[in-house]
């Protein structure tokens, strides 16, 4: 979790420079918008191939290795006086950083027993809305203090700490052998098989969106729409998510209680589009404050339970290539959010930005494959876990 919370902060640390870089620094909006957007662009470039090589080597090896090249990266990039160099470090530095997706997610379903796994993976996912909370007050008011080369120091030093930890204190959980694999059949491309993980794939997809909306937009909202100053704004959308990390926490406890993970993420879904749905139609109202942080904790919820569906049907040597393959979906789809609904806001407002972002929730819930969840793959997985015990 820890590892996973430093990689969070180093890919969403470099947007919240796009104000020191473009007001203190003279860069344009545009050269500020390439930078901050490069160590997402080297996570989602290289999700699937960590994936990849977490389930051929395993979790503590890829952890520690993926976490070494963040710290140098980031490192690097606080030495560097060019901007152009700048953002090729944190473009490396981010490919680096997506080996925590996969492999932090692996450690908890290998080690966790379906009854247990649901809540552990929703602790697990915290690690994100965490991340960007932590990003959100520190990064802002340490680059206006100290700097952009102490700024991007401190978080080398958090990605070194996180790195170091991770090879002292990860275990990888045990499975089958390749040929034990082979006989239960874990060696088999789920995909092939398998519609699930391809409805759970786009589905979340489109359930991402109005988080990153949210997430994008409530800031400058509160400001320029409700006068808030950046400090009032700062802690109510940080402690948003705070409430969207026990949100995901609560999703995963749920999960674990009905024995079922897809039924409440279809339930999620519908709550999402309701919340924003009433988002967009009050967003003038003295309600919408209030709906958008009940709107910011309900659209977090779903992604837990999506993670772990995924790495259960996936099995012991497809789960970090799925995995890979699920993150690398929402950050296609995270990625184009800012630009398009930016546009959506400048030309109709912030009302009609947030009621048409309900949509994609209304989209997902048909999608989400809730017949037939329980995996034999996932049973045998935990079998033969068992059976390593002894």
């Amino acid at each position: 979790m820890i590892a996973q919370i430093a990689a969070t902060v180093y890919v969403n640390a470099a947007p919240f420079l796009i104000p020191y870089l473009h007001l203190v620094q003279g860069l344009s909006l545009v050269e500020a918008g390439f930078i901050a957007s490069a160590p997402l662009v080297g996570t989602t470039l290289t999700l699937i191939a960590w994936g990849a090589i977490v389930d051929r080597i395993g979790e503590r090896t890829s952890m520690t290795i993926g976490l070494a090249l963040l710290t140098a990266a980031s490192a690097a990039a606080a030495l560097s006086t060019s901007y152009v160099w700048i953002g090729v470090f944190l473009l490396l530095g981010g490919m680096g950083g997506a080996c925590t997706n996969s492999a932090s997610g692996r450690v908890v379903v290998g080690w966790f027993p379906p009854h247990r796994r649901g809540t552990a993976m929703g602790i697990r996912q915290t690690s994100s809305p965490l991340g960007v909370g932590i990003a959100v007050l520190i990064v802002p008011n340490l680059v206006d203090a100290e700097g952009l080369r102490t700024t991007l120091l401190v978080i080398a030093a958090l990605c070194c700490f996180a790195g170091l930890l991770a090879g002292a204190a990860i275990v990888d959980p045990p499975r089958p052998t390749r040929s034990e694999a082979e006989g239960l059949g874990h060696l088999v491309n789920p995909y092939t098989r398998d519609l699930r993980l391809w409805r759970i794939h786009a589905a979340s997809m489109l359930l991402v969106i109005p988080q990153v909306t949210v997430w994008t937009f409530a800031l400058v909202w509160l400001i320029d729409e409700r006068d808030w100053s950046i400090f009032e704004a700062t802690l109510l959308v940080g402690a948003t998510q705070l409430l969207g990390a026990a949100s995901r926490i609560a999703a995963g406890a749920w999960s674990d209680r009905v024995g079922n993970r897809l039924g409440p993420m279809r339930t999620v879904a519908v709550a999402a589009a309701a919340s924003m749905l009433a988002l967009g139609l009050l967003e003038g109202t003295a309600l919408a404050v209030t709906l958008i942080v009940i709107a910011s904790v309900i659209t977090v919820a779903d992604n837990g339970l999506a993670f772990t569906s995924v790495a259960e049907i996936g099995g012991p040597y497809w789960s970090g290539r799925a995995m890979g393959t699920q993150n690398t979906g929402q950050f296609l789809a995270s990625a184009a959010v800012p630009p398009v609904i930016g546009a959506i806001i400048t030309g109709h407002g912030y009302g009609w930005a947030f009621g048409l972002v309900a949509l994609f929730p209304l989209i997902a819930i048909p999608l989400i494959p809730v017949r037939g969840e329980a995996s034999p793959r996932s049973h045998d997985h935990d079998a033969a876990t068992r059976d390593d015990h002894g």
